[in-house]
């Protein structure tokens, strides 16, 4: 049986017009052209994986098509590009995106796609973490023209960062999914010894465990902030807008707590604006 992985959109405009409803939006509209594009086509790779993750399909489904996926990155990197990825093969060779990263894209989607994650440990979720947005980081950096070093070491905390304030974010939804990235020792410390992700979010203490998460997530961001304040600004301008908007994300999560009933944070568009200003141009 031939099995054929989603394609990524092949021009810069579907893939820019799936980017649009994106958080990181205006952070990738203030970067160069080949830049810009770039970022789309990885973007729009990143959500045909986790749009297969995520959905409802059967998981042996799911893990079929993660693996058409892998074989597709591997074919584009022995120089055999379908017609539908001919964007993101540019991005590749334009940037010298390293295969190890689109892999692990794939290896957090699947982590996902074969079973629910449930109260996960701290080394498993700080995995996931690496794998579904570190990589994304280190594929990004590349992009922005950072050195190698410290390209890598942003990647590592603001990847972790976003990540974390994300799960903080989506605790409802996850728990509708049946997922409860929350780790187990947090719960564990705040008395929450139940897993079921529908017990957990109806929890008081649930307050307690989240905001060990958000520390994490704080650190993450305070060591990203170091990362970029000795890198020249040109090359750090669309990570800062990105980080500044989750950070604000997750002091309004902070403010308000995580005792049910809660509301997602949300950055409306004026702010989102405003940021991108003051990141790209003042």
């Amino acid at each position: 049986m031939n099995i054929q992985a989603t394609p990524v959109p092949d021009a810069a405009a579907p893939a820019a017009k799936r980017a649009g409803g994106s958080s990181f939006y205006f952070a990738m509209r203030i970067l160069g052209r080949e830049q810009r594009e770039a970022m789309f086509e990885i973007y729009a790779f990143c959500r045909a994986v986790d749009d297969i993750a995520d959905g409802t399909a059967p998981r042996d489904w799911r893990v079929t098509q993660l693996t058409a996926w892998r074989e597709t990155i591997d074919a584009l990197y022995r120089g055999e590009t379908p017609r539908d990825l001919k964007g993101l093969a540019r991005a590749i060779a334009r940037f010298n995106l390293r295969k190890d990263d689109f892999l692990a894209v794939i290896d957090g989607m699947e982590m996902d796609a074969k079973a629910d994650i449930r109260a996960p440990g701290f080394d498993e979720l700080d995995l996931y973490c690496d794998r579904v947005a570190s990589a994304v980081g280190r594929l990004s950096v590349r992009v922005f023209g950072m050195g190698e070093d410290d390209g890598r070491a942003l990647a590592h905390h603001l990847g972790r960062a976003l990540q974390l304030t994300n799960i903080l974010r989506d605790i409802d939804e996850d728990a509708e999914c049946g997922r409860l990235y929350l780790p187990k020792e947090a719960l564990q410390a705040a008395g929450i010894a139940d897993t079921d992700p529908a017990g957990v979010i109806a929890a008081s203490r649930i307050d307690t465990a989240a905001r060990v998460v958000a520390e994490r997530a704080r650190n993450h961001f305070a060591e990203a902030q170091k990362i970029m304040a000795r890198s020249p600004r040109r090359v750090v301008r669309a990570p800062r807008i990105m980080g500044e908007v989750y950070k604000q994300m997750l002091a309004d999560m902070t403010a308000r707590g995580w005792v049910a009933p809660r509301r997602r944070p949300r950055v409306n568009k004026s702010q989102l604006i405003w940021i991108a200003l003051r990141h790209a141009f003042i």
